[in-house]
């Protein structure tokens, strides 16, 4: 009987390491950091990894969405009382700055309230740009509605504040 047990203890522990090793090998392959796109009907998910060569790599350290030859990245930075969110939209190979885009913000709080908010161009900082006051605590999900010269452009997007 103690054999039994023994070999029982033996089986499961080897069991859990095969699992334990295929999750590791899942998660690797995986990005922690993906985001929705949304153009013209048509729907992709890109994910930015450090590891990545491509153009949907951060070049401001934010969030990317790479949607057909447009990079839209949020970067949310926390102020006293308040969140600032830039949203950069470049557009080619050579991520040209856009600034001709009317740029709205849909941002669902984590009570679950949505609130829509334009984005205004900062010339100085070649970005698109919103305050928003300090809300409650936790996850916020974005989705930013670009109109680019009749370009309908989406990205889903989320911050904690």
């Amino acid at each position: 009987m103690k054999s039994f047990k023994l070999s029982f203890v033996v089986i499961a522990s080897a069991g859990l390491f095969f699992l334990g090793a295929c999750n590791n090998q899942t998660s690797e392959s995986s990005n922690t950091n993906s985001s929705t796109t949304e153009t013209t009907g048509k729907t992709e998910t890109v994910a930015s990894s450090n590891k990545n060569t491509d153009h949907s790599q951060s070049s401001k350290g934010g969030q990317v969405v790479e949607t057909g030859k447009y990079h839209l990245e949020l970067v949310p930075e926390k102020e006293y009382g308040a969140t600032h969110l830039d949203l950069y939209v470049l557009k080619g190979d050579k991520h040209e700055t856009v600034s001709n885009a009317k740029v709205t913000a849909d941002i669902q709080a984590p009570d679950g309230k949505i609130q829509t908010v334009p984005l205004t161009y900062d010339a100085k900082g070649k970005h698109y740009a919103v305050k928003l006051d300090k809300g409650a605590a936790g996850q916020y999900q974005v989705r930013i509605n670009a109109d680019i010269s009749g370009d309908k452009v989406n990205g889903r997007f989320n911050f904690n504040q």
